[in-house]
This record gives C-alpha cells, sequence and structure tokens, in this order.
C-alpha cells in the first residue's frame, strides 16, 4: 500500500450508499481521508458533509444557484470539480462511485483511466459498459472492487481462488417486496407498496428494481464482467431472509458462501480496506442458532418477466444491456407517478428492446447513443399508449 492514510472521492455523497460509506469513514478514522464528495440535488447534506469531513474538492447537481449563494455568504472553501477531474486528482487512492444512472459512467471511466481503485456500486456502469470499463481496468491496472452486496459476496469468495475454477456463480436475492403476490394481485399494486423493501434500506429506483426483479437480471450482466463468467454459468435463487449474500461453486463441486447480517456497511468497507479485514462493532452478528432456518427457491418467471427480459438482453449483449437500462429508468419513473401499473414496466422493457436494432461492440458514443434512443423511444411508445 502506497501510503497509510487513503484519500477517497465519494460520488453520490448524499444518498443511501455514500452516507453508510461516511459513516464507515467515521469508524475508520484515521485511515481515510476524504479528499472529494459529489452529489445530486441534496446540497443541504452536501454542505454538512463537507463541514465535516473538509474535502479539497467539491461537485453537485445544482451547481450555478448553489455556486452563486455560497460565495456569496463565503462558506465554501473547497474547489469546485467535475466528477471526471475529481476521480484522477493525486490524492484520490480510491474512487467510490454510489451515483445511481449513467451519472456514473463516465467517472468510471476516467477514475480507471488514471488507474484508481474503484469502489463500484453503481448497477448501470457495468450494465450499460461493462466490456469498456473493465478494457479500460485492464489496460491501466486499475482494480474494481464490488459494493454491492452479491458481487461483494462472490469477490470475497475468490479471494485466494484461480477464478478458472468457477463452475458456476449463484446469485442470491430476497425477492423484494411482491415475492408472495399473485399476478392478479401484482397487476393492482402500488408505488407506495414497491418501496416498502422487506429486508434493505434503499433509493427508490433500485427498490423498485427489487420488486421486479430486474435488479437480479442487472446483477447477473455485472457478475458476468466483474468476474469473467459466461451467462449460462450464473444462476439466480430466492432467499427471503438475505443472510447468504452470493454462492460461488467450484469446478470439484464445492461451494463457497458469504454470510452476514443485511448491512451495506460490511461491503462497503471489505472495498475500502481491501485487502485487509479489519474489526468494527457495527454489524450485529449473526446468530445462526437463533436464525433456525435458511430458505430458497426458484423465481418465478412468470410472475417477474423483466427478470427475463435483463438477462435476455446480457446474453445478446452490445448496446442491448444499455438499451433494457434505459427504458427500465423511464417505465419506473413512470409507475412511481402513477402513470403504469407495476406490470407495464415489464412491457415498455420489451417493447423498447424489440424496437432496437443492435449494435454489436458499441464504442462509448454508440451506448450513450443507444442509451439517449432508448429514453425517447420508450416516452414516446407511453405517449402512444395512453
Amino acid at each position: 500500500m502506497g501510503h497509510s492514510v487513503r484519500g477517497l472521492a465519494i460520488l453520490g455523497s448524499t444518498g443511501s450508499i455514500g452516507r453508510q460509506t461516511l459513516e464507515v469513514v467515521r469508524d475508520l478514522r484515521p485511515r481515510f481521508r476524504v479528499v472529494a464528495l459529489a452529489a445530486g440535488h441534496n446540497v443541504t447534506l452536501l454542505e454538512e458533509q463537507a463541514k465535516e469531513f473538509s474535502p479539497q474538492l467539491l461537485w453537485a447537481n445544482r451547481e450555478a444557484d448553489y455556486l452563486h449563494q455560497k460565495t456569496a455568504s463565503g462558506i465554501i472553501p473547497a474547489r469546485w470539480t467535475p466528477m471526471e477531474e475529481m476521480v484522477a486528482h493525486p490524492d484520490v487512492d480510491i474512487v467510490v462511485v454510489a451515483t445511481v444512472g449513467k451519472a456514473g459512467l463516465l467517472p468510471t471511466l476516467a477514475a480507471v483511466g488514471a488507474g484508481k481503485a474503484v469502489a463500484l456500486a453503481n448497477k448501470e456502469v457495468l450494465v450499460m459498459a461493462g466490456h469498456l470499463v473493465v478494457a479500460e481496468a485492464r489496460r491501466h491496472e486499475a482494480d474494481l472492487r464490488p459494493v454491492d452486496s452479491e458481487h461483494s459476496a462472490i469477490w470475497q469468495c475468490l479471494w485466494g481462488e484461480d477464478r478458472k475454477n468457477i463452475a458456476r456463480i449463484i446469485l442470491t436475492g430476497s425477492g423484494g417486496a411482491f415475492r408472495d403476490r399473485t399476478l392478479d394481485e401484482l397487476e393492482r399494486v402500488t408505488p407506495e407498496q414497491a418501496l416498502r423493501h422487506p429486508t434493505w434500506q434503499m433509493g427508490h429506483k433500485i427498490t423498485v428494481d427489487s420488486a421486479t426483479l430486474l435488479n437480479k437480471g442487472l446483477e447477473a450482466i455485472e457478475a458476468h464482467w466483474l468476474f469473467g463468467v459466461p451467462f449460462d454459468k450464473i444462476e439466480v435463487v430466492l432467499h427471503r431472509e438475505s443472510i447468504i449474500h452470493s454462492l460461488v461453486e467450484f469446478c470439484d463441486g464445492s461451494i463457497k458462501a458469504q454470510l452476514g447480517m443485511p448491512d451495506m456497511r460490511l461491503p462497503i468497507q471489505c472495498a475500502l480496506t481491501y485487502p485487509q479485514r479489519l474489526p468494527t462493532g457495527r454489524p450485529k452478528r449473526l446468530d445462526l442458532g437463533r436464525l433456525g432456518s435458511l430458505g430458497f427457491s426458484q423465481p418465478d418467471m412468470r410472475r417477474f418477466p423483466c427478470l427475463g427480459l435483463a438477462l435476455e438482453a446480457g446474453r445478446r449483449g452490445g448496446a442491448f444491456p444499455a438499451v433494457m437500462a434505459a427504458a427500465d429508468e423511464v417505465a419506473v419513473d413512470h409507475f412511481l407517478a402513477g402513470h403504469i401499473t407495476f406490470l407495464d414496466i415489464a412491457k415498455v422493457i420489451e417493447a423498447t428492446l424489440s424496437a432496437h436494432p443492435g449494435v454489436s461492440d458499441p464504442s462509448l458514443e454508440e451506448v450513450l447513443a443507444a442509451d439517449t434512443w432508448a429514453r425517447q423511444w420508450a416516452e414516446d411508445w407511453l405517449r402512444a399508449k395512453a
């Protein structure tokens, strides 16, 4: 390790993962120094974070009105820096990408291009452009460290293992808010019900993706890129207790699993302190005797068509995953606004994928163009339907 205090850039510092990352940093003082913070629209919280952690660099989506107000009051000493510049700063050792959607893509490419360790908590980055990110990371010997609890589990199971020996990756999922609903009941569920996740506290978009099981399809695509495993060796199993975060089966039939109470601070800490493990008083310890039993079941593709659509987009590759992810973002927005039903989300994705001509080995420009095209096409399709 270069030096004992690691410099961090946290993108999406005001979101759920960003806030929990700062909790981990507080616990592990003085091992980490916050060099840079970037946020979306929550400038009030960003300002509180800046006061506590004194970063050198700051950025927020609402920069113009915010900066005007702040320079007038003379509060903010940090330098206002776009995310792509922020991640390449020489004092930054680890970049935590905790933004939502495609906002994380360019900064992630910039971070791996600068040879930084990237703690990745943004699903869309690898879904949209996994081939580009992995190639760039390889070229610059940048470390990709997964933060998602499932990918962190797989990563931890692979520490010290030869990846050539992977026979199968088994992604577990709680099944989301509607795992016990019939198709008829799913037709009538409300956005409020979709946002009540049984085990995790997350942002709106990812909570709805958990309810449709689309997030498991996104995770399979991510696992394909992170661990270099073909889709026919990636399986999804429902596990309602969310205690086993994922499993890896090896060529000799041996299976490793990573277990723990559902708490995102553990995978975040793993990504920050790798290759070390550090003691922490935070996560509640797992008491297997009191837990009693763990359950597993197969996902029902009829009730959760989004999972099948995402896996199909992943297998087809090229620009299809970017199109699928963009169409889902549009559909989830419309569902949360009350314009469409829960089951319509899959219809929007399916229609958009069917209309896309496909691009086999897309450049960054082609990935971004496919994303823009899919958003527009999905909006137009919904407008025509209305």
